[in-house]
Formats: structure tokens, C-alpha cells, sequence
């Protein structure tokens, strides 16, 4: 049996989108994947072009509101919430607050933004890959 992961932050567009798609892309054989929202926006269109550069498609994706996940059991809850607003989760066994760089905040030119969202991924990938393999 799989187990279940469920990603939370802020709007559910960015970081946590890329996490789901990169923990179901390279370990769904053994998780299954989820993220959710405190106030869920829209999947971010850079996060999926940045997830295509590395063979991860996540244009099918979409942002869900966190009360979708009410009273659902999950293995472990990953917050990646910014400016310390975290909800509780009584329903996991296990939480874990890991901060990546937001890249929904980063200003200037294309490539510049581009970047950044290319930061959070590696950030991301990389902390996935060290906790999930």
C-alpha cells in the first residue's frame, strides 16, 4: 500500500504543485502525492514550464483548497507555508515545515523569474529526493 503525502501551502500554485509532480513523477511506485491550499489560487503556469525542463509535465495539475483533505488520512503532511501560516492537520502521522524559496515573489526580467522558480524546483527535487528514496 502506498503512502499518502500531502503537500500544503499558501495558494497551491507554485511549490507545492511542484512537489507533488515530482514525488509522483520519480516515487509514485511507492507514494501517492497530494497538495492542497490554505487559500487556493491557480496552478502558476512558470511552475509547470520549469517542471517541463525536467521531463515532469504538470499542466494537469490544478489548485485544490485544503478542506478537500478534511478528515482524509495521510502518512505525512509537508508544509511549505509562507509567512508562518500553517493550519492544523489532525488527520496525519507525521508533519514536517520545510521553507523553500517562494518564486511567486521574484521580480524583474523573465529570465530572472525563470530562475528563481528554477531554484525552488532544485530545492525541492533535492529535499525529495534525500527524505523519499
Amino acid at each position: 500500500m502506498k503512502q499518502r503525502v500531502l503537500f500544503i501551502g499558501t495558494n497551491n500554485a507554485a511549490r507545492t504543485q511542484m512537489a507533488e509532480g515530482y514525488l509522483r513523477a520519480r516515487y509514485g511506485d511507492r507514494y501517492e502525492a497530494c497538495s492542497a491550499g490554505i487559500a487556493a489560487t491557480a496552478l502558476d503556469p512558470l511552475a509547470v514550464r520549469v517542471m517541463d525542463e525536467i521531463g515532469i509535465d504538470i499542466s494537469k495539475q490544478r489548485a485544490k483548497d485544503l478542506a478537500l483533505f478534511d478528515g482524509k488520512e495521510m502518512d505525512s503532511v509537508i508544509a511549505l507555508c509562507a509567512g508562518g501560516v500553517c493550519p492544523m492537520f489532525p488527520w496525519t502521522k507525521e508533519t514536517l515545515h520545510v521553507d523553500f524559496p517562494d518564486p511567486g515573489r521574484a521580480t524583474g526580467t523573465l529570465d530572472k523569474v525563470l530562475a528563481a522558480y528554477r531554484q525552488s524546483r532544485d530545492a525541492i527535487a533535492a529535499w525529495i529526493d534525500g527524505r523519499f528514496e
